[in-house]
């Protein structure tokens, strides 16, 4: 038989197999659209509706057409006014507003007159590529809207009429004045913009995550593989039992792994401490039970320590890396896909991580965080006992 037709003969042979198995034939056509489809739309470094909180001291129809511009155009989104200064805290502490442009009295007469003037733009420093994102969205939409009132000064003067908004005068021997509407940016948490305190609250979730869910997807399935899984089923140790048992050594060691993270983050990175240490412990223990959980499960259904780290990286390392909040901003994303970041545990313990890192906040400015974290706990492990149930019945 020549070299091509055996080939041929092997190649058709090899399609049929492939034909008849189905769920190789379901990897090789189904995944790789996925991912394109679900990380095409989330790697996106665009910068789009940002919440912005306004607090409008003026409240006047200039300081309206700010915020309108503001607005619409299209990188901010409005989610409240504010009545009061001291609510300036509350939304960016409790990461209702990424940032609040505050309009000060008199800018309505001072715009009139072609005085200088300046809002402020208060943004949340804890994600430095955002928030410099943010700086440069609002200084180019304050810059606009100033030249805006020099177009119309200027026309204003040609036309002989008498000058209005926005002038600019000038003074001496044809010295412009300094632009009539400046920004000026204050970043909290973050002032500096090292890019350091937003990598590592998000590398200590990705670090976290990985390690828990590999060690724990191999646990189970080391057993089928040994043979040793018959035994335990004759034994009087129930699935619960022996769920919570493979979970507890898992999760005294990730703990300390964790906080050692965090520790050797503060020491070499010079990551802030600004809240409790019981709050973060508890939120780290919370966020490692579910990745647990996630391991234990995937070590039900996998069959092969090979087919289990396969999964285990691929329901740990993306979803963390890509649709958490840790580098693209769920803000971005379509609609569609912001709903499938809620099912990505990462996504709520980087809220608290940084909550507590950075911000230094209390309980209250996190709390649905810890508590979608310990519902998605509950709900793995569940999920992993009511499996082995199945199986040893």
């Amino acid at each position: 038989m020549s070299l091509a037709r055996s080939a041929v003969a092997v190649g058709v042979k090899e399609m049929r197999q492939i034909g008849r198995d189905r769920r190789t034939l379901l990897i090789l056509l189904f995944v790789p659209a996925f991912f394109l489809l679900v990380y095409g739309y989330a790697l996106n470094f665009d910068i789009r509706n940002v919440r912005l909180a306004v607090l409008d001291q003026d409240r006047s129809s200039a300081s309206r057409e700010l915020v309108a511009a503001f607005v619409n155009s299209g990188y901010f989104q409005l989610v409240g006014n504010l009545t009061a200064s001291g609510e300036v805290n509350d939304v960016i502490d409790h990461d209702e507003a990424r940032a609040v442009l505050v309009v000060p009295a008199g800018f309505g007469d001072d715009a009139a007159t072609g005085r200088p003037t300046r809002v402020q733009l208060i943004i949340n420093g804890d994600n430095a590529n955002t928030a410099t994102t943010v700086m440069a969205y609002g200084q180019s939409l304050v810059a606009a809207q100033s030249a805006r009132y020099e177009m119309q000064a200027r026309l204003r003067r040609v036309s002989g009429q008498p000058t209005g908004v926005g002038e600019v005068a000038t003074s001496g021997a044809g010295r412009a004045r300094p632009p009539s509407l400046t920004v000026e940016p204050r970043v909290w948490y973050n002032p500096e913009l090292r890019s350091t305190l937003f990598l590592v609250p998000g590398l200590i979730a990705y670090i976290a995550m990985l390690t828990s869910v590999v060690s724990t997807a191999l646990s189970i399935v080391r057993e089928k593989e040994a043979g040793t899984m018959e035994q335990i089923r004759m034994s009087p140790v129930g699935p619960v039992a022996y769920v919570v048992g493979k979970t507890l050594p898992y999760f005294a060691i990730g703990l300390v792994s964790a906080l050692g993270i965090v520790w050797l983050s503060m020491l070499l990175f010079d990551l802030p401490m600004r809240g409790s240490w019981t709050l973060l412990v508890a939120s780290i223990a919370l966020f490692l039970v579910g990745a647990l959980g996630i391991g234990l499960l995937i070590s039900t259904v996998a069959e092969t320590q090979q087919v289990a780290f396969q999964i285990a990286l691929l329901s740990s390392y993306l979803p963390t890396l890509m649709l958490s909040g840790f580098i693209f901003p769920i803000a971005s994303m379509p609609v569609a896909l912001q709903q499938v970041t809620y099912l990505v545990p990462a996504r709520y313990f980087l809220v608290a991580l940084r909550a507590i890192v950075l911000k230094g906040v209390g309980l209250t400015a996190f709390w649905p965080q810890l508590v979608a974290l310990a519902v998605f706990a509950a709900a793995l492990l569940g999920l992993a006992s009511l499996r082995l149930r199945r199986q040893w019945a």
